[in-house]
């Protein structure tokens, strides 16, 4: 058995370090079992395997560059740094909590996983990017502060976010009221990422310039999309004409990044996903990215995570056995 001191600076109140009423520190003594933890003043003090000892160091070596970064820690962000720490992740804690996308009225955006930081560095170095994984993975609500960051940055001069419309069959004119009421429902969830990123009183002057475009898919049909930042969101309700389309939008200057969930297609029973067969069509492809996000990259209540998990067993036992076995 090995026996080490482990020194939190004394500029860093150790309670950001242990968590409110020790909750960290139980989530230490959780994840290392192997090890005997004991807090004197602004001290670890720690007994156990040396790898052990080692690993328990990293973690807190990390957990110090993201509280210097300004952030407060939460018991997921320890969790997930726990997990990366000792799944011997190539990604460091300090660089993936710590890495600022957008700040706005106080609140600072960033990525909450190795995958999520994939993601958002492959938007920075790819022209399209397609992030594909399940419901609260953060595809969507990255990629707009992604969008937004570019804009702030003058890297383009517009944003275009857009859907498919599968509810109404992206035939508008036959629902009830104005233009803006029939295409609400459909890209609600854009506009409240897009709200949580941009100052709400500006939006509607943003949107009336054309600096920002929120608008169903079937409006992006005949357009060249030069100095733009262009989502596709949902991409798993398009067909394969529809995302050929949506793809060949592409002008110069711009950036795309499609998104989608595999598992939850809307299209009309015989329909094929166009998302579903993209990855085929275009793997290979220089300056083109696709990114797989999964349960444990679901930054909503932890039900969520468990949730699409659980989806994946059902779907897997519904296989006949020699596909379970491929």
């Amino acid at each position: 058995m090995d026996k080490t001191v482990i020194a939190v600076p004394t500029s860093v109140p150790m309670v950001t370090v242990t968590g409110p009423g020790d909750s960290f520190l139980t989530q230490f003594e959780a994840a290392f079992p192997e090890l005997g933890i004991t807090v004197r003043g602004n001290e670890f003090k720690v007994r156990g395997p040396e790898e052990s000892i080692a690993e328990f160091r990293s973690l807190i070596t990390e957990l110090l560059i993201v509280i210097r970064a300004g952030q407060l820690l939460s018991e997921d962000a320890v969790a997930r740094s726990i997990a990366m720490i000792r799944g011997k992740s190539s990604e460091k804690p300090g660089e993936v909590l710590s890495l600022n996308i957008l700040s706005n009225r106080g609140k600072t955006i960033r990525p909450k996983t190795v995958n999520q930081k994939r993601y958002v560095e492959s938007i920075d170095q790819s022209t399209i990017t397609f992030g594909i994984g399940p419901a609260g993975t953060g595809k969507t609500y990255l990629a707009v502060a992604k969008a937004v960051q570019a804009l702030q940055a003058k890297q383009v001069t517009r944003i275009i976010l857009t859907r498919p419309a599968v509810e109404a069959g992206e035939r508008l004119g036959f629902l009830p009221g104005t233009l803006h009421e029939k295409i609400d429902p459909y890209l609600r969830p854009l506009f409240d990422a897009l709200h949580d990123m941009v100052d709400p009183d500006s939006i509607p002057k943003l949107m009336g310039n054309g600096t920002i475009e929120v608008a169903p898919l079937a409006y992006m049909r005949g357009r060249t999309l030069n100095d733009a930042f262009i989502i596709l969101d949902e991409a798993q309700n398009t067909s394969p004409e529809q995302m050929k389309m949506f793809l060949t939008r592409l002008g110069f200057n711009s950036k795309m990044v499609v998104t989608g969930d595999v598992t939850q297609v809307d299209l009309p029973s015989g329909t094929k996903s166009g998302l579903r067969t993209i990855t085929d069509i275009l793997s290979g492809l220089n300056d083109i990215t696709f990114i797989e996000l999964e349960s444990s990259d679901v930054v909503r209540h932890r039900l969520v995570s468990e949730i699409v998990d659980a989806y994946a067993r059902f779907d897997v036992a519904k296989l006949p056995r020699r596909q379970q076995n491929l």
